[in-house]
This record gives C-alpha cells, sequence and structure tokens, in this order.
C-alpha cells in the first residue's frame, strides 16, 4: 500500500510515517519502480499500536524500546517488557493523579478562603496555599528526576 492509503487506514498523516521511519519505529519500506514507497499491510497494525502506546502516556523513545523488546522477545522468548513498563508508567501516571489531587484540593481551599492575592495570601499565616510546602515537593522531585 501507499503512503497515502497506510495514511489513511491509520489515522496519521504522510510525514508522520516518514518521520517514524526516520526514528526507527517504521521499516523503511520497499519502493515501487517509481520510487514511491509500498508499505506491507502490517504497517498499519504497527500505526496503531504506536498511536495506542502514545495515547497511554509512553513517548516515541519508549514506544520505540518497546518495539524493539517485542523484536528480541519473539527470538529470546523473553515477555516482560510491557510489563515492566507499563508498570513503571502507571506509577508515574499514580504519582502524578496524586499530586494533581494535592493541588485540586489546595486551589478549592484558596477559592473558599476567598484568596484574591497571592502576595497578601502568602504572607497570611491563615492562607490555605501551602506555599512552602508546594516548593519542598516540587524541588525534591527535581532532584529525583
Amino acid at each position: 500500500m501507499r503512503s497515502s492509503e497506510l495514511a489513511a487506514a491509520a489515522g496519521v498523516n504522510p510525514q508522520t510515517l516518514r518521520y517514524y521511519e526516520r526514528r526507527g519505529l517504521l521499516a523503511e519500506p520497499a519502493r515501487s519502480l517509481g520510487g514511491h514507497r509500498i508499505y506491507p499491510s502490517e504497517a498499519v497494525t504497527t500505526l496503531r499500536v504506536i498511536k495506542a502506546a502514545q495515547r497511554l502516556g509512553f513517548t516515541l523513545t519508549e514506544v520505540s524500546e518497546l518495539l524493539d523488546t517485542a523484536r528480541h522477545r519473539h527470538a529470546r522468548g523473553d515477555g516482560a517488557g510491557l510489563q515492566t513498563r507499563a508498570r513503571e508508567k502507571l506509577n508515574d501516571v499514580e504519582a502524578k493523579i496524586a499530586d494533581l489531587t494535592v493541588i485540586a484540593e489546595t486551589l478549592h481551599a484558596a477559592l473558599t478562603a476567598g484568596c484574591d492575592d497571592l502576595a497578601t495570601c502568602a504572607g497570611n499565616p491563615a492562607c490555605p496555599l501551602p506555599f512552602e510546602e508546594l516548593g519542598a515537593t516540587r524541588d525534591t522531585r527535581t532532584d529525583l528526576a
């Protein structure tokens, strides 16, 4: 199938195909006598897997590693790649949810308290915004990254 047909079938644009080829996510296709790229039908599945993994929060680098692991797994019989990566991604997502929950609760408290001015609120000991705690949380996360 040609680039335009593959792109339409997978719901991406043709430039995405070439970008994925350069990144090694998609194998370089054969060429017709006229120089047109001719992709195998399996490329649709590969593209759909890439897009699904991205929607789950995996970066293209992580998707590339997962695809490489899958290719090598068939040769080695090792199936732990996705399980390990999914567990790590789930831990990251749950940590972000916990952070966002704290932020949402803090903003609700600020709205309830009627805070209108951050500078004034920061100087008030009754301020519901934990400026020092939020700063310490961010600094700790930055150090761990």
